[in-house]
């Protein structure tokens, strides 16, 4: 740091460099933009143990069993309702081409349980949720901390980690948009079964079902969990209470638990098998979501509501629809509905719509978490981010992503009418976001867990193993629906790759009209430059240029307020930055002209609040430099890129559109960074694209 004095010292924050490899937020105005780059030749960073930057695992706070209630509530809701259509789905395909033989039905059974134990309680439980960014989960999250253990001599494998993470993300909004559709739309038509006089009625019924629920979205998943971690908890009681009482009437059906029928039914019907796990991966929709929203409940609480309560209810029901099907061959068309007594169909359906519901929320939550961190890590325009809790930070809304998957869910359940006629594009996305996942996994497990090579390999062969199967068995559904997820994750990945080549050709751009702060403050001084009462208040991306706004004021109206804070607001790729290691200040090599520089430093779940770190510099830091801020009497100046479309090469046209429609629809700085409106100026600045 550089005192009032001009001398170098420390101002105490003592900031952990470790994590400064992050990227920008967006280069439309000097509120966001790139971060310095560590000098090159430099060791790589060393990876620090967790939990980074600030020495501690974020906690979800409340009673452990309260937060397990409401992880139940939000979590499981997708995996949790499965059962609904999946074991329909493995017999329905291409007309009964899995029989409901014993050889067939015992090796579907295992197929499904081993399934779940594989890649739901292992993969993601036992190992990929240690894999959390200070408590954050997701592929955004787990790319985050694999370029983070990755070494600056690497930069191919960065940019490879960083391609796998928006891929992911795309495959997951592809599942996210569908399993709403189609979860909903299987619990309502239990309606048919129940009542077959009112299956006019299941469209119309759904899409009230799914208004009302993207409608409480702005409420936050906390009390949206709390109260539907209840109706979970009697929904996991039900399914299994239903599927026991079968298996009681069938014991011989627990040996399908044993791995060897899963290895009999893809020895002696190698095709049939393959073309059936396209099916059977319906029983893991969800895991995604579930490492997605580990944010918002931790990973005690979801491994808690995993193995005592969701676990053994999905175990008793699948084994119960597997001995329905055996007893009765006829009841494949429906086992989950035909296996609950006649005078119970009702209340069940009622209970599974419930359900369903809530199975909707876990993919929208979590949608919402990895929107916010592809946001923050420059993946995406600027979002705008409502904080649902004042407790857990991994409590977002973001409104525009909730109209979108509206939007998307409803066009799906009136184009498709149907959960059968989902499920064939289902699979998909869900199999290629798991497959990412655990490419993401390997490199973290390399990396930081220091696996030996042996380790890696048999979990590259048993994970991406299922998982590969899982993929090229759902690639037959591709022309029967299967392209709708795939086409939506290519409009979001081509969005996302548009956005990152754009924001730098802007970003080079606007630092070339910026100029060298340093060379900017010695001309002021040599100049002698007429000094005005008031506070000037500048966001900007770095120290090392100029704000447009603050070089404007100077050069068309030759005066500059008496007190000057350039406030640089850096995002790190870490969800928390502590309040002791977030702030550091600059005189920029005069200790009495009051223009000084602040940079914050936020984890991308972090609210980028600058009045507040204004607050925070202004108990210590700021005075130290001979600087008194009062945020709530400052003026704000932005500086705004007017974005000029040209002939000029390097990003095709039809990238340069889309790019403009992403600026232009990015959220405003001002409410972003909670400036206040009625202070703060926008300047525009022109940049050619």
């Amino acid at each position: 740091m550089i005192g009032p004095d001009g001398a170098a010292q420390s101002n105490g924050t003592k900031r952990d460099s470790r994590s400064v490899d992050d990227r920008p937020s967006a280069p439309l105005d000097d509120s966001h933009g790139p971060v310095p780059a560590e000098p090159s030749g430099s060791e790589p960073p060393a990876v620090p143990p967790h939990p980074p930057v600030d020495g501690r695992r974020r906690r979800h706070s409340g009673p452990a069993l309260t937060v397990t209630l409401a992880a139940l509530g939000v979590v499981f809701g997708d995996i949790g309702t499965s059962p609904l259509y999946s074991m329909q789905t493995v017999f329905s395909i291409d007309n009964g081409l899995v029989s409901p033989t014993e050889t067939d039905v015992y090796g579907v059974v295992s197929m499904v349980f081993w399934s779940i134990t594989l890649v739901v309680s292992i993969k993601y439980i036992a190992v990929l949720m240690r894999a959390d960014n200070e408590g954050e989960g997701g592929v955004m999250a787990l790319a985050a901390l694999s370029q983070r253990v990755m070494t600056q001599r690497s930069p191919k494998r960065v940019a490879a980690a960083v391609l796998l993470a928006m891929l992911g993300a795309s495959l997951f909004f592809g599942d996210s948009v569908i399993t709403p559709a189609i979860s909903v739309l299987s619990s309502v038509e239990g309606l048919q079964v129940a009542q077959p006089s009112l299956s006019h009625l299941v469209l119309p019924i759904a899409l009230v079902i799914l208004t009302a629920l993207f409608a409480v979205q702005r409420w936050g998943t906390g009390k949206v969990g709390s109260a539907f971690g209840p109706i979970m908890v009697l929904w996991f009681a039900v399914i299994g209470l239903i599927g026991l009482s079968t298996v009681l009437k069938h014991p011989d059906v627990i040996r399908g638990l044993s791995p060897t029928y899963a290895v009999l039914f893809v020895g002696e019907h190698p095709y049939l098998a393959f073309v059936a796990m396209g099916a059977v991966v319906l029983c893991i929709t969800g895991a995604e979501a579930l490492y997605a929203d580990m944010g918002h409940f931790g990973r005690s609480a979801i491994a808690r509501a995993w193995f005592f309560v969701v676990l053994p209810a999905l175990t008793l029901n699948y084994l119960g629809q597997a001995a329905l099907i055996l007893a009765n061959p006829h009841t494949a068309a429906n086992p989950f509905f035909l296996q609950v007594p006649q005078w119970a169909r009702f209340p069940v359906v009622i209970l599974a719509t419930a359900a369903t519901v809530i199975a909707s929320q876990a993919v929208i939550s979590g949608a919402f978490s990895i929107s916010r961190q592809a946001s923050s890590l420059g993946l995406l325009p600027p979002l705008t981010v409502r904080q649902t809790s004042d407790k857990a930070a991994g409590q977002v809304y973001l409104p525009v992503v909730n109209a979108a998957m509206f939007i998307g869910v409803l066009v799906l359940v009136v184009s498709f009418g149907s959960s059968q006629r989902l499920a064939t594009a289902y699979g998909i996305a869900v199999t290629g976001a798991l497959a990412i996942d655990t490419a993401l996994m390997l490199i973290v497990a390399r990396a930081l867990w220091r696996w030996p090579t042996w380790k890696l390999v048999l979990a590259a062969v048993v994970f991406g193993g299922v998982e590969a199967i899982f993929l090229f068995g759902n690639m037959t559904k591709v022309i029967h629906g299967g392209w709708l997820p795939l086409a939506i994750a290519a409009a979001l990945f081509v969005t996302m790759t548009t956005w990152q080549r754009g924001r730098d050709r802007v970003t080079a751009k606007r630092n070339m009209k910026e100029g060298q702060l340093h060379d900017f403050v010695e001309a002021i001084h040599a100049k002698g430059l007429p000094r005005v009462p008031g506070t000037a208040i500048f966001p900007h991306p770095s120290k090392e240029t100029t704000p447009l706004a603050m070089r404007a004021n100077v050069e068309h109206n030759g005066i500059l307020q008496e007190q000057v804070v350039i406030v640089s607001m850096i995002r790190h790729k870490v969800p928390h930055i502590d309040a002791a290691d977030r702030l550091e200040i600059d005189d920029l090599g005069y200790g009495d002209d009051g223009i000084v520089h602040l940079t914050v430093h936020t984890g991308f779940s972090d609210r980028p609040d600058i009045p507040s770190a204004l607050r925070l510099a202004g108990e210590d830091l700021l005075p130290g430099c001979g600087v008194v801020v009062d945020p709530d009497a400052a003026t704000y100046f932005l500086s705004r890129a007017s974005l000029q479309r040209t002939n000029a090469p390097g990003m095709p046209g039809w990238r340069k559109a889309i790019f403009m429609v992403l600026a232009h629809n990015a959220a405003d700085p001002a409410r972003y960074f909670n400036l206040p409106v009625e202070r703060t100026v926008t300047m525009g600045f022109p940049i050619d694209l």
